[in-house]
């Protein structure tokens, strides 16, 4: 780790162990692999992870976007990242959030967040949703974005803690279903709405067709292990 200004630190709930936040730089992209791979490797559904190339991280680190990672002494056990996408970006998500082109470049997406399996049940992913979002500069970035595949419960709920709702479920990423996920700074009130529907989260064309009719999912319910989505316009 080469030392940063920190952004943020506390103790860890399960251990009481210090942590603190840095903003990742250049030299920090081994330990970064390092980690994406080993997380992925440890999960029930690696698919639910969408890995960043060494490419992308490169771009991130080299100013086209953010990451911040989180530390135990000089070990990284957590990251997050925000990238600014070209906007030619074949992955540009402009166009599903229903951006008008000249307002691509106001758009930031919302990257990988990771998190050593040793340090899960910290709560270490929203703290760092958290700090990205308070991070992200508002005088150039109105819009964030992302996308999260469903049944990525812990994923869903982070985004949707965030101020970010469900624009859209598409297939992207070779053919695997993702919703899209949206904020707008400028926008943050919600509405109080009596329009409103929920749907189970495996029913993919009935989600499709509120989506196109305006709806916005808000929220995900669990009765007794099965997912439903809350839509409302």
């Amino acid at each position: 780790m080469m030392e940063t200004s920190v952004l943020a630190k506390g103790e860890l709930k399960t251990t009481g162990e210090p942590f603190h936040v840095h903003k990742l730089v250049m030299t920090d992209l081994a330990d970064i692999q390092r980690l994406q791979a080993f997380v992925k490797a440890s999960l029930d559904h690696s698919e639910y992870l969408q890995p960043l190339t060494t490419e992308e991280f490169e771009s991130i680190l080299s100013g086209n976007g953010f990451m911040i990672g989180t530390f135990v002494n000089q070990d990284l056990i957590a990251f997050r990242a925000m990238m600014v996408p070209g906007v030619e970006h074949p992955e540009h998500l402009g166009m599903e959030i229903g951006l008008k082109e000249e307002d691509f470049t106001k758009l930031i997406h919302s990257e990988i967040s990771v998190v050593h399996p040793d340090y899960r049940g910290n709560g270490l992913q929203r703290y760092m949703g958290n700090l990205v979002m308070a991070n992200v500069d508002r005088e150039c970035f109105r819009y964030v974005a992302t996308t999260v595949a469903p049944f990525n419960i812990a994923s869903l709920k982070d985004k949707l803690a965030l101020g970010m709702e469900i624009v859209a479920l598409i297939e992207t990423y070779n053919g695997k279903m993702r919703y899209v996920l949206f904020r707008d700074f400028l926008s943050d009130d919600k509405p109080s709405t009596n329009d409103v529907r929920t749907v189970d989260m495996g029913k993919t064309e009935t989600q499709q067709h509120l989506l196109e009719a305006g709806y916005r999912g808000v929220s995900i319910q669990d009765n007794a292990g099965t997912y439903a989505v809350t839509y409302q316009r």
